[in-house]
């Protein structure tokens, strides 16, 4: 036997040397007769502990390097040109300056999140979908190459189909794109990358060429590949791994982003920005480990050496079995040896699960960066998180933002943007439930964790259930609560009478002055919520904050209002303007002031709608001070006053019948100014009327029948007012009269907040006006200006073709 085994040892050694060597020229016949060019690695799937996770055969490894090296859309790939502002979005992120790159990788791993909770989702109702084997696990893996500057993300996911990598990843661009690149040029801030839809574009930020490989259910596996010069290319991938499902991300790192292949920093990163991510997110990471290692035979410490994995040791084992028996006990020594394992790096447990005694402010904090894809140094205003019992069992955990989104009220009836995510029993549904939360509290964050709703159904049916209106009944009660701590954790909100007690017992003046801040930035959800919500009607008016004519700038609640009311005061005095400025000026206001009342400036334009549905509140009627119905006690006066004027408004009304004046009036509300025009009660105020005929398609027609009748009331006690009387009294024909009579009234329009029907009437009752006051005569005329003839335009054309034709003759 040991005749032979010498010749057949060296027979095999001579075939195993052969073997490859014919594959490499097969190998290079191929890419000879081909001009297609050589494509990226391979990636296992089994990994097991070979280091750099590659567990392919020398010819590959050469094919990878090449790909590798060259970084260049492949030749028979089907090419593409970017979208004109995903372009121009990309353009920004490559040229940017900015500082923080870290944020690529949190964009990553949160799209890879949503396309494992969609894949989740879909096998609720087939279980088919998530196919067998590995691709059953549904997680995150991050693998780094730093010899090849290759950072790569995988999930098993979704996937996209050809379809959807050509839509998602640059011929459309989607409204979040414009948007973003608008916010980045006025404020340059990439770290709201996320909160736009466009997260996956801040890979360039650190890498100048992108492999996106992915595999949906529906389609072949495509490889889509750019370097960002304004074109990209897909092809159908017939040399990697196939991935089964799901999407790998292949980032070919530039120079200057060589720290993003250091292990300790992925791990740092994933620990700041995705820790509550639902999804197992793994790094394949290197470790040390001792071995024990014969002191003795090279050939078994060259094993030893060469091996990463524990087949190995095992093989390593058996062949020493087969050792006689002195040989199986050799002398060894301790080294450390390389290993690659994956490391699990999210194992925290998600927040909403736990009890909120043992959750720190800190953990609120960077849970809420997670959900709303906001990493900025801001705290949010406030959050809740309870467990709801009963017939209806559910968690929640909902937050107020530090900032409004900057489009949450440009289309605030058509959106059905949700910012609350619902789960059923830890499993992600969907982030577009809008019966979780009416509309005016879209702008929370948060999420809901039902164990009541049922799983394995349609979005449709459980949109339909009735566990969705005790859902929605509790979150609402729990939100208002959770808005309302703010106002009354915050200094500045307090009486007079608690304010030293509150500032002498607060030791943290961080709350002070956040409920103004909450109400600059959502305060109008509030009052689209009173508008909206009559259950809720009265509970959202606590939260109202106002300015008004004894707040000196700062902001008002009601019950601070009714608190300050004088005695005897019944209703709470309102008016309506485009400017806190404009209103302390109004001629509304003036006896009120005289009088020591305060009145609300309300100058939002939805404001004029919310007084439409908030008639009373705490059994004290609101009061419009520029319409009717105004009371200020009783004037002993008043019927002498009335009967002392009684010609003179018959008379103006009479007057201004050709204007549609309704009534002329003495009134109560007067100090200085000789008349004002107000409105019916239930009619358009001044400023109503002015909103709606600003609006793009309002009808002149319809709103006629909305505008409130118009009442001139004049001040009595107002010298114009009495000499305009005498003089009626004495000649009521009188154009002069008259013609004074018709500019009063405009003039009183225009103070009051109308708007003229004709500018140009009243224009010319002005100058007519002024001429009297300088003694002009009304029949003095315009002098007229005198006539100089203009040369001829072609007299001027024919001399400048001659000069031209001259200097052309000088230059031959």
């Amino acid at each position: 036997m040991r005749k032979w085994t010498i010749p057949s040892v060296l027979f095999l050694l001579c075939l195993l040397f052969l073997l490859p060597d014919q594959g490499r020229r097969i190998q290079a016949n191929a890419e000879a007769e081909s001009d297609a060019p050589v494509d990226p690695p391979k990636v296992e799937e089994k990994l097991g502990a070979v280091p750099h996770g590659l567990s392919t055969d020398s010819d590959v490894v050469k094919r990878e390097s090449e790909s590798m090296s060259r970084k260049t859309l492949r030749a028979d790939a089907e090419k593409f040109e970017f979208q004109a502002e995903v372009s121009r979005l990309m353009d920004i992120i490559i040229n940017s300056l900015y500082s923080n790159k870290d944020i690529f990788l949190r964009e990553l791993i949160s799209n890879a999140s949503d396309a494992l909770d969609k894949i989740r989702f879909l096998s609720l109702t087939d279980k088919e979908v998530l196919g067998e084997g590995d691709n059953t696990e549904l997680e995150i893996q991050i693998k780094l190459d730093k010899e090849k500057k290759i950072l790569s993300i995988r999930d098993r996911g979704i996937g996209m189909t050809k379809e959807d990598l050509i839509k998602n990843l640059g011929t459309i661009a989607k409204s979040g794109t414009s948007a973003f690149v608008e916010k980045m040029q006025t404020s340059g801030d990439l770290n709201l990358i996320g909160q736009f839809g466009v997260g996956f574009y801040s890979v360039y930020l650190v890498a100048d060429y992108v492999e996106v490989i992915s595999k949906h259910n529906d389609d072949k596996q495509y490889v889509w590949e750019s370097k960002a010069d304004g074109a990209f290319a897909i092809s159908e991938d017939v040399w990697n791994e196939p991935l089964g499902r799901g999407t790998e991300i292949r980032l070919h790192l530039r120079d200057e982003a060589g720290e993003y292949l250091d292990e300790y920093k992925l791990k740092d990163l994933v620990k700041k920005y995705s820790e509550f991510i639902n999804f197992p997110i793994n790094l394949w990471a290197s470790k040390e480990v001792e071995k024990e290692v014969p002191v003795d035979g090279d050939e078994s410490s060259d094993e030893e050496e060469t091996s990463e994995t524990s087949p190995s040791e095992e093989e390593g084992d058996e062949d020493d079995s087969e050792k006689p028996e002195d040989e199986k006990k050799p002398k060894t020594k301790k080294v450390k040896e390389t290993t690659y394992e994956w490391e699990l790096l999210n194992d925290v447990k998600a927040i909403w699960l736990r009890n909120p005694k043992e959750v720190t402010e800190e953990e609120y904090t960077k849970f809420y960066h997670s959900l709303a894809k906001d990493f900025s140094d801001e705290k949010p205003f406030a959050w809740s998180h309870f467990n709801a019992e009963g017939d209806v069992e559910f968690k929640a955990v909902l937050f107020v933002p530090p900032k409004a989104p900057q489009d949450l009220y440009e289309s605030y009836y058509n959106s059905k943007k949700s910012n609350l995510k619902l789960y059923v029993r830890r499993v992600f549904i969907s982030d577009e439930f809008d019966e979780l939360l009416p509309k005016y509290l879209s702008f929370l964050m948060g999420l809901v964790d039902s164990d009541t709703l049922p799983l394995n159904v349609s979005r449709e049916m459980l949109q339909q259930h009735s566990s969705l209106k005790t859902i929605k009944k509790k979150l609402i009660r729990k939100a208002l609560d959770m808005i309302r701590k703010i106002a009354d954790e915050d200094p500045d909100e307090s009486n007079d009478k608690d304010k030293k007690d509150v500032e002498e017992s607060s030791a943290d003046n961080e709350k002070k002055g956040q409920y103004t801040k909450f109400w600059n930035e959502f305060g109008k959800s509030v009052k689209l919520g009173i508008i909206e919500d009559a259950t809720n009607r009265n509970r959202l008016a606590k939260l109202l904050r106002f300015e008004t004519s004894k707040s000196d700038g700062k902001l008002t609640s009601l019950d601070q209002y009714i608190s300050r009311m004088k005695a005897g005061q019944k209703d709470i005095f309102y008016i309506t303007g485009a400017s806190k400025e404009q209103l302390e000026k109004s001629p509304f206001l003036e006896r009120l002031t005289k009088k020591n009342y305060e009145v609300i400036f309300f100058t939002d334009p939805v404001d004029e709608y919310l007084m439409q549905y908030l008639m009373d509140y705490e059994d004290n009627k609101f009061q419009n001070v520029s319409k009717e119905g105004l009371k200020l006690g009783k004037d002993s006066k008043a019927k002498e006053l009335k009967e002392s004027f009684k010609e003179l408004t018959k008379w103006w009304k009479g007057a201004l019948a050709s204007d549609n004046v309704d009534d002329v009036k003495i009134s109560n509300r007067l100090a200085d100014t000789p008349c004002v025009v107000v409105t019916s009660k239930y009619g358009w105020s001044a400023n109503m009327e002015r909103i709606m005929q600003s609006q793009t398609l309002s009808d002149a027609n319809k709103q006629a029948y909305m505008r409130g009748k118009r009442v001139l009331e004049i001040n009595p006690r107002h010298p114009i007012i009495k000499e305009l009387r005498d003089r009626v009294i004495k000649d009521p024909e009188d154009e002069s009269v008259k013609q004074t009579a018709q500019l009063m009234y405009q003039t009183a329009l225009l103070e009051s907040g109308f708007l003229l029907n004709d500018p140009k009437d009243f224009a010319s009752r002005i100058y007519s006006s002024v001429k009297s006051s300088l003694n002009v005569s009304p029949d003095a005329t315009v002098e007229e200006e005198e006539d100089i003839e203009e040369p001829e335009a072609e007299t001027d054309d024919k001399e400048a073709a001659a000069k031209d034709d001259s200097d052309a003759k000088d230059e031959l």
